[in-house]
């Protein structure tokens, strides 16, 4: 082992589940761990053993308690990526580098984390968001270098926050990137109290903005082609719902119900004039816009997505102040390659995670 690591870095973890906590204990190589990898041959998750990595400059080897799959992670299997799949993630601080012993993290601590590492997070570009580090080395985990779906992980010390003591880091992982996603989106809508919020699409990112938006004093309307997932949202405080598959006039239902239409949303057919259409999606087309439209004030743009760590706090915070959880499914490791197929197939009416 390198002699820049700490002494830590050579520890294995105890994990007390229920009362969240870890416990080091004496050292026993490196040795290797399950990861979930998407092999193209046999288009299918594959579960492989590999080597522990070891924490380099800046980094932390994270024992991963949580991570959770996201609809961008399907994107990363048709692009045949050959690193361990999954960007959402939490757990506990394992091993350090020397170079952030004195960051304010310790050995044990729970955090979550972001998942672009090796960028330098200083830069104009990282300013924007960090796949734009013009250091040129950011690399996006769970697409070019391993992500979480493993037993664990390296992070960036950058990357990463405490996670308060309300939020457990067994179903944290889908905060970091559906959670903090969904908070900045609400956030920069530009909506005030009692205003309509159309949360388009009713899976594991658009349940949360409900939560979100209900917790700001929002009117939310939410809308997706499956009856459960809108019942979830129902239970979340959702004032009314539309399955736009079933019902045919739910542009006028929902227009006549909000006096207009939605405040923001996503979809420009059911926004009130003047209105905030706030890209969130990641469709495979274009999205096609009417600069005469853009020009005549009938609507705004605005996109968000997780940012970049500076702004991470006020989610994180915000969720965790207004008690804000993500609906999870557990399942184990084993599992994931079932996840991607109910995933693509549109059964997944929750955000399907994995524990450690």
């Amino acid at each position: 082992m390198s002699a820049s690591v700490t002494e830590a870095a050579t520890a294995n973890s105890q994990l007390d589940q229920s009362a969240g906590k870890i416990t080091v204990k004496a050292a026993e190589g490196q040795g290797t761990m399950k990861a979930g990898r998407w092999d193209s041959e046999q288009q299918k998750v594959v579960i492989t053993e590999v080597p522990i990595p070891e924490p380099e400059e800046g980094q932390f080897l994270i024992k991963i308690a949580s991570a959770s799959l996201c609809h961008s992670d399907i994107m990363a299997i048709e692009q045949n990526t050959k690193s361990t799949l999954g960007h959402e993630g939490a757990g506990y601080v394992e091993k350090m580098h020397s170079s952030v012993e004195n960051k304010g993290y310790k050995v044990g601590d729970i955090v979550g984390f972001l998942y672009i590492r090796g960028c330098c997070f200083q830069c104009e570009g990282c300013q924007i968001h960090n796949i734009h580090c013009e250091t040129g080395k950011q690399l996006l985990q769970g697409f070019v270098a391993d992500g979480f779906f493993a037993e664990y992980a390296i992070v960036d010390e950058f990357n990463c926050i405490h996670l308060p003591e309300n939020v457990d880091v067994n179903t944290a992982a889908p905060i970091f990137c559906a959670g903090i996603t969904a908070f900045h989106a609400v956030d920069s809508s530009e909506l005030k109290e009692g205003d309509w919020l159309a949360v388009v699409g009713a899976g594991g990112l658009g349940q949360i903005a409900t939560q979100i938006g209900k917790a700001m004093g929002y009117k939310v309307v939410a809308l997706d082609i499956n009856d459960a997932t809108l019942e979830v949202t129902k239970k979340q405080g959702a004032d009314a719902v539309f399955n736009s598959r079933t019902n045919k006039n739910y542009v006028e239902e929902l227009k006549k119900l909000t006096n207009g239409g939605a405040k923001a949303a996503c979809a420009f057919q059911i926004l009130r004039l003047g209105g905030v259409c706030m890209v969130i999606g990641l469709p495979h087309n274009p999205l096609s816009v009417s600069s005469m439209d853009l020009a005549l004030g009938k609507y705004k743009i605005k996109s968000e997505s997780t940012s970049i760590p500076q702004r991470m706090k006020k989610a994180v915070d915000f969720l965790a102040k207004h008690n804000i959880k993500p609906e999870v499914e557990r399942r184990k490791l084993e599992d994931l390659n079932d996840m991607v197929v109910a995933m693509r197939e549109g059964k997944a009416t929750k955000r399907m995670l994995v524990n450690f």
